[in-house]
């Protein structure tokens, strides 16, 4: 057996039933046991998010940064290289089905994005610095072990951090831009990974200010045109528009694929596909978002939580969804191409030479927010990892900004240099993906109650249901109760 082909082994086994059972059940616990919450009060989420007042969404400081521009960052952080090139994969791999397993994921996926974002808001620390930090470690330290007193608190809070931190292995988006630009202009490959590199490194040299503006003006607009683009394409073939979503439900529950050969007709391979794209991508679950989401300048924890259910929704149902129709609509899913080639022949084949152009553009600034943002993510980590030791935390992080262009080129290289396909590169996303899932889902079901908790007081504050208890603090940090029993748990004055 080559390493190659262990991987793939690899990627089948962590993503075997057991974990796609574990994830499936906890979604359909949350969501059925907060009654529907995202889909049934989505308006209000939406008033209170994206159409929220200046005075709100436009906070910033006192070492927390605004509501909106953490949902930017956050959408930035997922809106990436997936939803071209992994969804393209994933279906060329998985058939049409898989989208269907994508849309479930992400339903379920918008109420625990909502109760990773809460409880890492609710469980958030204030630095040395003065800089606010929450985080899925946060909520597994301060809240599993801290106010709960049980033990594996924080190892499971490592195990989180240092298995989040492998998903840098992915290569934050390099691989993608060079595969679709040398697919789309004859380019090589790896010399637009590295001029894309060079510019990745010009923004992490600006700072994380920069990187945040950067996101709040590129996101709404990139997936705005994303979203046009594919309408147009859905107009131009609008006779095949039943017949597609016929295919997508019926592939679902059949699993029809355009490559893999036998395993392509295995509907747990459709499931796999679908389900582990769409984590990927919406990242709920996985507890990335709070990273960003947990120095929010919000009124509420469970506000900012609202902002994670609309990141979802605008992730997978609008971008993965609009990628997967555009490869459908224009029939060039079962040409035998996979990954970022396949979106480039879709969207070729729909605008000629113009959508080449242009698929090319979005391939472009869909993996910078992704690249700068995981960043950010990653140096969080950091800090989190290395918070009792100051000099050591401030050195690991210089040494990460000069390593993280080194190993977006380093998998780039791997891939292109082994004579594989798009195939390989998503096979290794796919396995960092699931093991920080299956912590933080173990670490959502320790902590229900008290989310729970922050959704009947938001609920009450904000919403007029219910009746608001005036002993109720809804961030830890005000909690006296609270905070004792943190800091005696934890070892704290």
């Amino acid at each position: 057996m080559t390493f190659i082909d262990f991987l793939y082994t690899l990627d089948g086994w962590v993503w075997g039933t057991p974990l796609l059972v574990l994830i499936m059940v906890v979604g359909i616990y949350y969501m059925v046991k907060g009654k529907f919450f995202p889909f049934v009060h989505f308006g209000h989420a939406v008033k209170n998010t994206v159409l929220a007042s200046s005075t709100e969404s436009g906070k910033s400081g006192d070492g927390k940064i605004s509501p909106y521009r953490a949902f930017c960052l956050a959408l930035g952080g997922a809106v990436g290289m997936g939803n071209i090139s992994g969804v393209a994969t994933s279906i060329a791999v998985g058939g049409p089905g898989s989208i269907f397993w994508m849309w479930v994921w992400a339903f379920f996926g918008m109420m625990i994005k909502t109760a990773e974002t809460s409880l890492g808001l609710y469980y958030r620390h204030k630095e040395p610095d003065g800089k606010y930090s929450g985080s899925a470690m946060h909520y597994m330290e301060r809240g599993i072990k801290g106010e709960m007193g049980w033990k594996f608190g924080r190892p499971l809070a490592i195990l989180f951090a240092v298995s989040l931190f492998m998903m840098v292995l992915q290569g934050s988006g390099a691989y993608t831009v060079g595969e679709t630009l040398s697919a789309s202009f004859g380019l090589n490959l790896m010399a637009v990974v590295i001029v894309y590199v060079l510019f990745v490194v010009y923004l992490l040299i600006r700072g994380e200010n920069a990187i945040g503006r950067v996101a709040e003006k590129l996101v709404p607009i990139m997936c705005g045109a994303y979203l046009l683009a594919t309408i147009v394409i859905l107009l131009m073939n609008i006779t095949y528009v039943p017949t597609m979503f016929a295919e997508i439900f019926k592939g679902a529950f059949t699993g029809t694929a355009a490559v893999g050969g036998f395993a392509g007709s295995v509907v747990s391979l459709t499931i796999r596909q679908g389900v582990a794209r769409s984590v990927y991508s919406n990242e709920a679950g996985n507890g990335t978002s709070p990273l960003i989401h947990g120095s929010a300048d919000t009124i509420h924890p469970v506000r900012q939580g609202l902002w994670g259910a609309v990141e979802v929704f605008c992730d997978t149902l609008v971008v993965c969804t609009c990628s997967g129709l555009a490869i459908l609509a224009t029939g060039t899913w079962s040409s035998g191409v996979t990954g970022a080639p396949l979106g480039v022949l879709a969207f070729t084949t729909a605008f000629g030479e113009a959508g080449r152009y242009f698929l090319g553009i979005m391939t472009v600034l869909f993996a910078f927010t992704t690249s700068t943002t995981w960043y950010l993510f990653y140096q969080n980590i950091l800090t989190y990892l290395l918070e009792k030791w100051p000099k050591a935390q401030k050195a690991a992080h210089k040494v990460f900004t000069v390593a993280f262009p080194l190993i977006m080129v380093g998998n780039a290289a791997l891939v292109y240099y082994s004579n594989s396909d798009a195939t390989l590169f998503w096979t290794i996303v796919s396995i960092v993906t699931a093991f920080p899932l299956f912590f933080n889902v173990l670490a959502l079901i320790a902590l229900r109650k008290k989310f729970w908790a922050l959704l009947k007081d938001y609920k009450a504050r904000y919403m007029g249901i219910g009746q608001v208890d005036p002993n109720f603090h809804v961030f830890a940090e005000d909690d006296p109760e609270v905070m004792a029993k943190i800091n005696k748990n934890l070892g704290r004055s």
